[in-house]
């Protein structure tokens, strides 16, 4: 079974406009040479195509078509596919005229059509300006040791830093409540200006990190579709999960809520912050993030409201995802499997599991032997021991012929050390001589299982799509980690052990 990764499959069309009113775009771009140029906008971290002028000539190109464009912010694409410069479109402004010249583009930016765009220009030439005055007090340090450089650069950084946001502000201010004032808020940093002093006379770092959280969203409005057609709401979206709230998948479960009832239903943006949100959790790497994804199937596909961004069938796979890691999230009893051991395979070869084709006729073979079965059946929660490594591999897997001599030693080591611990190790498949070899070969002296009666479904239970995969259970069964490399083991049986004796005190 391969495991499934859902990305941003809209089944809607992602760059859809209304057929009305039109748009009409007119660039004169002086001293161009490109013949063909490409109208192209943001949406989230990805861009698309939104028009195409097939023919350019004296530098005159001409967007123009019968579908008004949506709001966000669009940018000039050359025939070679260089970014030339943004530009704003809105729900009342689909008719634009802007110039430029190649000899200096940003510099020659206007717009006779649209006080906003002209507006943005004039940010976009200051912040060009400073840019470059920044790259030439940086040439400055060239011959000068590392010590004076970095403190030369900190100190007129430092100015040309406090410029730039002193400008930004001041733009911000003259612009809210426009779309470029939205879009130049989504890069503003809202940190605290005014810090006290933390009980060791310092400024006090948890104020300015609740601070920083409890404003990072200030004036960011979740029901407006064009704040995520601009270049900074994705990294910003980004920067928040990934950086400034606790990593923890209970956090960041309350924050997704958080973020998703400031949505309007139905909009392109609660669509996207979905897929986003299923497609980040259920390919996170980090241990027991996979709660995030099964929380966002369990709020937001279970319930419809994920009905346009996927089709039927993609979303009855997503649901069926969930239910296969709902059981396997960390700290869960962990699903009884009740195996066959090396010594139990005669009897139930004879029965005829060995050679029975179908499932129906492994059922049929099952309750006709139920009684004999039980006897033979070695049950994981028959298996008593504070720590339990739960590993399943495949004789033939090469990754698992690394690994598992690997998990042998960390096996050997523990027992060594007095800590109380079993592994179970779940042979995948069926070829029984071919497993019990290797076994005896290497001397692997754990409680060694397969499923003899082909009644356990591994691969569901326990999410196998590869091998090995190792999984840790406390004396109680519960799962305290899952598919982690056996360098891992001892650190986590170590810190149980901690978490044993903290629970006795």
């Amino acid at each position: 079974m391969k495991k499934i990764v859902f990305a941003f499959s809209f089944f809607a069309i992602i760059y859809g406009t209304s057929a009305q009113g039109g748009h009409d775009i007119r660039i004169n771009f002086k001293n161009c040479k490109d013949t063909v140029m490409y109208l192209a906008f943001y949406q989230f971290d990805k861009s698309y195509l939104a028009d195409t002028c097939k023919k350019v000539v004296k530098g005159n190109i001409v967007f123009k078509g019968p579908k008004t464009l949506d709001k966000g912010v669009y940018y000039l694409v050359s025939q070679d596919k260089a970014r030339y410069f943004d530009f704003f479109i809105s729900d009342n402004n689909q008719k634009i005229v802007m110039s430029t010249d190649s000899a200096d583009l940003v510099k020659n930016l206007k717009c006779t059509t649209s006080k906003e765009n002209d507006d943005f220009f004039t940010y976009i030439k200051f912040i060009t300006a400073k840019n470059k005055e920044y790259g030439e007090v940086k040439s400055k340090t060239r011959g000068m040791n590392s010590k004076d450089s970095a403190a030369f650069m900190l100190e007129k950084g430092k100015l040309l830093n406090e410029t730039v946001m002193a400008y930004e502000s001041k733009f911000f201010e003259e612009h809210k409540g426009t779309f470029v004032g939205d879009v130049i808020n989504l890069k503003t940093e809202k940190e605290a200006k005014e810090i006290p002093k933390a009980s060791n006379g310092r400024p006090d770092s948890l104020y300015s990190y609740m601070y920083y959280k409890a404003h990072f969203w200030d004036g960011v409005n979740f029901q407006d579709d064009g704040i995520m057609r601009t270049p900074f709401f994705a990294d910003k979206l980004k920067k928040y999960f990934n950086n400034v709230i606790i990593q923890n998948p209970d956090s960041v479960s309350v924050e997704i809520d958080r973020l998703m009832t400031k949505t309007k239903t139905g909009t392109m943006m609660q669509k996207l912050l979905i897929a986003h949100f299923l497609f980040t959790y259920e390919s996170s790497k980090l241990m027991g993030f996979d709660k995030v994804f099964v929380h966002v199937i369990d709020k937001y596909i279970r319930t419809g409201m994920a009905k346009e961004v996927y089709d039927e069938k993609t979303i009855e796979k997503i649901k069926e995802r969930g239910d296969i890691l709902k059981p396997l999230l960390l700290g869960s009893m962990a699903p009884d499997l009740l195996m066959i051991d090396t010594i139990g395979h005669k009897q139930v070869a004879k029965m005829g599991f060995d050679t029975v084709k179908t499932s129906q006729g492994a059922t049929k073979l099952y309750y006709d032997n139920a009684q004999n079965l039980a006897q033979l059946f070695v049950s994981l929660y028959g298996v008593k021991t504070d720590y339990l490594a739960l590993v399943f591999w495949d004789v033939d897997c090469g990754h698992c012929k690394t690994e598992i001599p690997k998990l042998l030693e960390e096996y050997h080591a523990l027992k060594k050390e007095g800590y109380d611990i079993k592994v179970v190790a779940m042979y995948t498949q069926h070829e029984y001589e071919k497993w019990r070899k290797y076994v005896a070969e290497n001397k692997l002296d754990w409680i060694n299982l397969y499923d003899g009666v082909h009644i356990n479904n591994l691969k569901e239970k326990y999410d196998i799509y590869s091998t090995p995969v190792i999984y840790i259970l406390d004396k109680n069964k519960r799962i305290k980690a899952k598919r982690i490399g056996t360098e891992q083991v001892k650190d986590i049986v170590k810190q149980m052990e901690k978490e044993y004796k903290a629970e006795k005190k």
